[in-house]
């Protein structure tokens, strides 16, 4: 059951961040310039609905899987406690800058750094379904 739990929490991850880097991302440089901060403050809200559940059920997954499983649960352990670091090193610090209003430079740091979350979770989704096929 923790393996199924990890799975779903992983993948839905997996799209979200896809989504995320492909789609969401990108566009925040076409939002007016005075209607950015409300609509920051908006996605940083509803975002947070949607990942925060995923992410906290994914890292504590991950942890019950590394402590009683295999070195490839050990591997997707590190691979969720890694997305929380580069989100809070990263991604955070450039989203605090873009809450103040539309910031070019953090808009390209957002985007260019969210590129290791996206392949960090791809891995983890990949490993993820390793360990059910096993």
């Amino acid at each position: 059951m923790v393996l199924i739990a990890n799975a779903a929490a992983t993948w839905l991850m997996v799209g979200v961040i896809w989504t995320i880097q492909l789609v969401h991302y990108p566009l925040f440089d076409r939002v007016a310039s005075e209607r950015f901060v409300a609509f920051h403050t908006t996605h940083s809200t509803r975002i947070t609905w949607v990942v925060a559940p995923a992410m906290l059920t994914e890292l504590v997954t991950s942890g019950v899987l590394a402590w009683h499983g295999k070195p490839v649960a050990r591997v997707g352990f590190v691979c969720a406690a890694l997305a929380w670091i580069f989100t809070g090193l990263l991604s955070v610090p450039a989203h605090n800058a873009l809450a103040r209003g539309f910031d070019a430079g953090a808009h390209a740091r957002l985007v260019s750094t969210n590129w290791l979350r996206t392949a960090i979770w791809t891995l983890h989704g990949v490993l993820v379904v390793a360990m059910l096929t096993e």
